[in-house]
């Protein structure tokens, strides 16, 4: 098996994010002329398609998301429903094991990579096929969220044996963890926890997109809790978009002296409450330096221009925008004016954000996002969290323009330490061979899997 190339079924959760995070792997995979068949929602192949950089290895195979009561017409993904439906999106998913038996029959591969389909691994083991559970979220985050005790007050302190490390979470961030640790599925009967933890019981091996360098301690825990080898991929940076930033963008942004910008995004599905998306932005107005936000509507609104603060597009018309479309963001950060990035600490964001040369201010919106920011903060030492009430989670504009200014400030002390910080993390990720070291070290061990 040493030298055969292998062909691999791709099965990610049915949001853009984790779809495209499993993209990027197959493109790094089919590199190395390794076959991919990628199953996909049928609504979301056209969204895809660019970014498939091998067609003549990568087949995407979409498919019909089955409909469940609850569910609005036709919803196939995250971005369809709202969060308390996940539920029954995930149940969705669950309706399509039929359809994956057949295909995983007709494609006869040699892995299937899942992350959600918790009945994937004993479906693939039946057929003679071995499974990888591909985590889009950091080693940290699974370590420290995942355990045997359901109750959330559990969650205020890190489990046993975890490495001695500053990631520790709020009263209010472990409340808004509860719903996934406590509540049971009404369909599966589990809780999103439980879901969890079967499927790395019933797989055989863990991957993620990370470095031993930066999270090694916490992925020999999972190695020793799960017992289950834990396979990094690396870096998995991007590549390159072939295509230029869109003019309109590019013409905005070139009017500014470099470094100037600050760019916000939230990614394609966080949605703040209105008191919480006026804070954010009039923090980035109060800065007096230009922005550009990527901010998805409220709760209860349609629109980003209709939740904005009275006032504040003729106040900041000639040096900002609130958008509230999709924006190219790998393109965005790379663009020479963009100095802070303030985001929601989504993995795939702060990755992009980390081989760039903008500083981080860190907003953790949900779940995996709050340990995301602590490892940026308190580890990785290249961002400042913004501060917020650790009772009821709530941060004002004045915290949101001082962590701004902060990170941003030539004189800054904390501000001159996260960039120096940031640029050697950043050197370190872009050396040279380092991702194809990874790449390959990650192929090899999934030959051993397989042998």
């Amino acid at each position: 098996m040493s030298e055969e190339k292998l062909k691999i079924v791709m099965y990610p959760w049915l949001a853009m994010g984790h779809l495209t995070t499993f993209l990027h792997l197959s493109n790094k995979l089919a590199e190395r002329g390794h076959k991919i068949f990628f199953i996909l929602p049928t609504k979301t192949l056209s969204k895809l398609t660019q970014f498939n950089l091998h067609p003549n290895l990568i087949s995407f195979v979409p498919i019909t998301i089955p409909h469940v009561e609850g569910l609005p017409e036709g919803a196939q993904t995250t971005a369809d429903v709202s969060l308390a439906m996940s539920p029954l999106l995930r149940h969705a998913m669950d309706l399509t094991q039929p359809l994956v038996d057949s295909l995983l029959k007709e494609i006869k591969p040699h892995f299937v990579f899942f992350d959600f389909a918790c009945w994937l691994p004993a479906l693939a083991r039946r057929l003679g096929i071995k499974s990888l559970k591909y985590i889009i979220v950091s080693p940290a985050s699974v370590g420290y969220v995942l355990r045997d005790e359901l109750e959330a007050d559990a969650l205020l302190e890190p489990p046993t044996g975890f490495p001695p490390s500053v990631l520790k979470l709020s009263p209010q961030e472990v409340r808004s963890l509860t719903p996934w640790c406590s509540l049971k599925e009404r369909c599966s009967g589990m809780t999103f926890v439980q879901r969890l933890i079967m499927s790395i019981d019933e797989c055989d091996a863990l991957g993620f997109k990370s470095c031993r360098e930066i999270e090694g301690t916490y992925c020999e825990f999972l190695e020793k809790k799960f017992n289950k080898p834990v396979i990094l991929a690396g870096p998995v940076i991007p590549e390159t978009p072939t295509v230029s930033l869109d003019e309109t963008w590019a013409h905005w942004l070139d009017q500014f002296k470099a470094k100037s910008v600050i760019f916000c995004a939230f990614g394609s599905e966080a949605v703040l409450k209105l008191d919480q998306f006026q804070e954010l932005v009039l923090g980035l107005e109060i800065t007096g330096l230009p922005f550009l936000a990527a901010m998805k509507p409220p709760e209860g609104f349609n629109t980003v221009e209709e939740a904005l603060p009275e006032g504040f597009k003729h106040r900041t018309e000639k040096r900002g925008i609130v958008h509230g479309g999709w924006v190219p963001q790998q393109l965005i950060l790379s663009h020479p004016s963009i100095g802070c990035f303030v985001t929601h600490c989504g993995s795939g964001s702060l990755w992009e954000a980390m081989v760039n040369e903008c500083q981080l201010v860190l907003i953790p919106h949900l779940g995996d996002h709050f340990i995301n920011a602590r490892m940026m903060e308190g580890e990785l030492r290249v961002g400042v969290e913004v501060k917020r009430g650790d009772e009821d989670g709530f941060f004002t504009k004045e915290a949101v323009m001082e962590t701004i200014k902060l990170v941003m400030g030539e004189e800054s002390e904390i501000g001159k330490e996260i960039r120096a910080n940031h640029a050697k993390w950043r050197d370190f990720l872009l050396t040279k061979g380092l991702e194809d070291s990874y790449m390959d070290e990650f192929v090899q061990q999934l030959r051993r899997l397989v042998i």
